[in-house]
């Protein structure tokens, strides 16, 4: 029975017949699953994994079996909506709702310039949507400020990666865990956030064997429960573990000397710092026994290949860049990198996320390219045909930044687009205060509670309802069509992109419109010049070869048409001074270095050995705050349920927040199962049902981070802390004090 009889079964509604199947991609999670759309009578009533599509096989994760649920619900907008002088949003057209919109931008641009309006838009979008952002921030709007709620998500994957080797651009990719002896997930619950990948990875160990997996988490998560060896580590001590890891395999010579002599630099900077780590050091800190670290740091010292991803328990951690670059030292110590079944895997959360970062639509410039050098700013421009002194150079600043900026009244103009930041954003009294000062435009297909303070609100179009692609988190470009026409009196995000800079009258130089194309097609085809002999080069793309061969990674030309499974073959890596993406950071304070102290280290093609000096966490438990809090996804949800809150069938999974406690500290406090738990921050305070049993450590407690969109519905992200990493600029949600409270 193939996929479209399985489908038909099970969610294609009293067995119609299908008209048509459409070729797209799982709008969800990152793993980029390949699917088709059914349609009848010009409407989606399913959808089934494709068969022969090299990353799903056919599998959908379960919420990915729902997710065209959504486009049909009953309190979809349909129509933009203007607020009021009474305080009400009520309906409006699209000319008197872009007509305001481009009224409000007008008047801040004149008053304040590009630092006076902002962009913040999502990792679900396509990526010819975020190139169009990128060129009408930075060469219309002239403003540093866009941003999405990557910075949540990826932010520290791209960090990691230019200090690292150059670029951003992850150097294994899915292929390669099909391959490796041994896979460490770090900080990385695969089974709830890519089960799909996580399928595929139990599939071949339960055949084979392998790989060995090592799970570094201090959750006892589905995924932990699968492991070989599971470090459940105190929150905050990753780095300290790394540390104790990357000194046992230098001390114990298991290191690749002739890949360190060709191919890297500064390992004798490493050494220094790591040399005082000891396995007893890290046992006190991180609360593991010692054996248990040694035998991670063998394993890791002796497999022959090995993969390592990494998610939020990494990225939303203390020293988030500096343990992601610790995981990159150990790849380059032992010398797999650029082979098959090895290399780091620094995964995305979400469908395009990655997509994002590549084309410049968030704080980085088009096709990884170096906003400090004047040679690649020349070259957008000629791209653009722009002056280079219209391309805004100034630092990135990332949501967080910028909330400090609408406190001062610096960011007068918000453009949110199809992110949720009123429940997603950490630290949930402040991000409100801020957000209801600047003019709100929101871009979404549902009233969130985000449109609660937005001055207009925008409908787009839905997955299934537009044409595009994504790049999912191994660098695979996928082709998603349009199965059906939006519904009537809603366009999509690229269509309003367009629209805006019509009539905003953006120019090139030579008086032309700015954006010169008209369809997605269009505008992957002006990408694609821009990308030329760029790492993410996707020059031999087009959108037929992407449908007819299930995706193609980056780089791919036409020199190389099947594009790379891996990165750094020829282990030459990104890092010479004029192709590099970025000169790096001070990894303790975040300063941006010179080109001339970058190019002091002659990396010259090398990968970087980065010191890593453990920081840990600023907040911990004390006597007011006794508990560690942690914060995360579950299977049956996708951040904050704006789609599927809407699904029924996950809906009845899990409908409301909790609290997972230790079975020993309920009973000390005397909480039952199912009883509401009062949980305190020095921020904020939630009420839930609590959860008990051994999955979290004692004086450690979970909630998960979905909830707070719908009315009357608690958010763990009033208690989470506003601190960033120096480097990524990523909020460290993962630790928060906090005390429990029986009710």
């Amino acid at each position: 029975m193939d996929h479209r009889n399985v489908l038909h079964e099970q969610s294609v509604a009293d067995n119609e017949a299908v008209d048509r199947w459409v070729h797209s991609t799982c709008n969800l999670c990152s793993v980029g699953c390949g699917t088709e759309i059914a349609v009848k009578d010009n409407q989606i009533i399913g959808i089934g994994g494709i068969d022969d599509h090299p990353i799903n096989k056919g599998r959908l994760d379960p919420k990915a079996k729902y997710q065209w649920i959504p486009n049909n619900s009953k309190d979809r907008l349909y129509t933009p909506l203007i607020r009021n002088e009474q305080g009400d949003l009520e309906p409006a057209s699209w000319d008197e709702a872009m007509d305001l919109i481009v009224r409000k931008s007008k008047e801040v641009l004149k008053e304040k310039g590009g630092d006076g309006v902002a962009i913040y838009s999502t990792g679900q979008g396509f990526l010819e949507d975020y190139y169009t952002i990128g060129k009408i921030g930075r060469a219309g709007m002239k403003t540093h400020l866009l941003d999405a709620n990557t910075r949540l998500c990826t932010a520290t994957t791209e960090w990691c990666l230019i200090e690292s080797f150059g670029s951003d651009g992850v150097p294994a990719s899915f292929d390669d865990m099909d391959e490796a002896d041994t896979i460490m997930l770090f900080g990385h619950n695969i089974a709830e956030t890519g089960s799909v990948l996580w399928d595929r990875i139990l599939s071949r160990k339960k055949a084979t064997g392998k790989p060995y997996l090592i799970v570094v988490d201090p959750r006892k998560t589905p995924t932990a429960r699968e492991a070989d060896l599971h470090l459940d580590l105190k929150p905050g001590t990753n780095l300290a573990l790394l540390n104790a890891i990357q000194n046992e395999l230098v001390k114990n010579d298991w290191v690749d000397h002739d890949f360190i002599n060709n191919h890297t630099l500064k390992l004798n900077d490493l050494k220094e710092e790591i040399n005082k780590w000891t396995i007893g050091k890290a046992s006190k800190i991180t609360g593991l026994p010692e054996e248990k670290i040694a035998l991670a740091a063998e394993k890791l010292g002796k497999t022959d290949t090995l993969v390592s991803t990494t998610l939020q328990g990494a990225y939303q951690s203390s020293d988030a860049t500096a343990t992601c670059l610790a995981i990159n030292n150990i790849h380059l110590m032992r010398g797999l990198i650029g082979k098959p079944g090895c290399g780091p895997l620094h995964m995305a959360g979400q469908p395009s996320s990655s997509g994002n970062r590549t084309v410049g639509g968030v704080g980085t410039y088009p096709g990884n390219r170096n906003p400090n050098n004047p040679k690649h700013i020349q070259e957008i421009a000629e791209h653009w045909n722009v002056r280079e002194e219209d391309l805004e150079i100034g630092p990135n600043k990332g949501i967080i930044k910028q909330l400090e900026m609408m406190e001062k009244g610096q960011i007068e103009f918000f453009w949110n687009i199809h992110t949720n930041p009123l429940v997603s954003l950490p630290n949930q009294e402040r991000v409100r205060k801020a957000m209801e000062k600047p003019f709100v435009v929101v871009q979404d297909p549902f009233l969130t509670a985000t449109t609660e303070i937005a001055d207009v609100v925008l409908p787009p179009a839905m997955w299934g309802e537009k044409e595009g692609t994504m790049e999912n988190a191994d660098r695979t470009i996928n082709v998603l069509r349009k199965a059906v026409e939006p519904p009537n009196g809603v366009k999509t995000d690229f269509e309003i992109l367009v629209d805006y800079a019509r009539r905003m009258e953006f120019k090139d130089k030579d008086g032309n419109p700015l954006i010169g194309y008209s369809t997605p097609e269009e505008a992957f085809e002006e990408w694609k010049k821009v990308s030329a002999g760029r790492p993410c080069d996707m020059t031999g793309m087009t959108y037929e070869r992407l449908e007819k061969e299930n995706g193609l990674r980056w780089p791919c030309t036409a020199d190389n048409p099947e594009g790379k499974t891996r990165l750094y073959e020829d282990h030459h890596f990104h890092t010479a001074v004029d192709y590099c993406q970025n000169y790096g950071k001070n990894p303790y304070t975040g300063r941006p270095l010179s080109r001339e102290e970058y190019e002091a280290t002659n990396p010259d093609g090398r990968a970087l050995f980065n010191v890593t000096r453990f920081g840990g966490p600023t907040e911990k438990p004390r006597e007011e705050f006794p508990f560690w809090l942690n914060t995360g996804r579950l299977i049956w949800h996708w951040h904050t349920r704006t789609k599927t809150g809407r699904m029924p069938e996950m809906e009845e999974k899990a409908p409301k927040a909790f609290v997972e406690i230790n079975t020993e500290d309920a009973e000390k406090l005397s909480i039952k199962e199912g009883e509401k738990v009062r949980i305190v921050s020095p921020r904020g305070v939630v009420e839930v049902p609590a959860k008990i049993g051994d999955t979290m450590n004692k004086g450690e407690v979970f909630v998960p981070f979905h909830y707070g969109n719908f009315e009357g519905e608690e958010n763990s992200n009033d208690m989470t802390m506003d601190e960033v990493d120096p480097l990524s600029h990523q909020p460290v949600l993962k630790h928060s004090s906090c005390r429990l409270e029986k009710i």
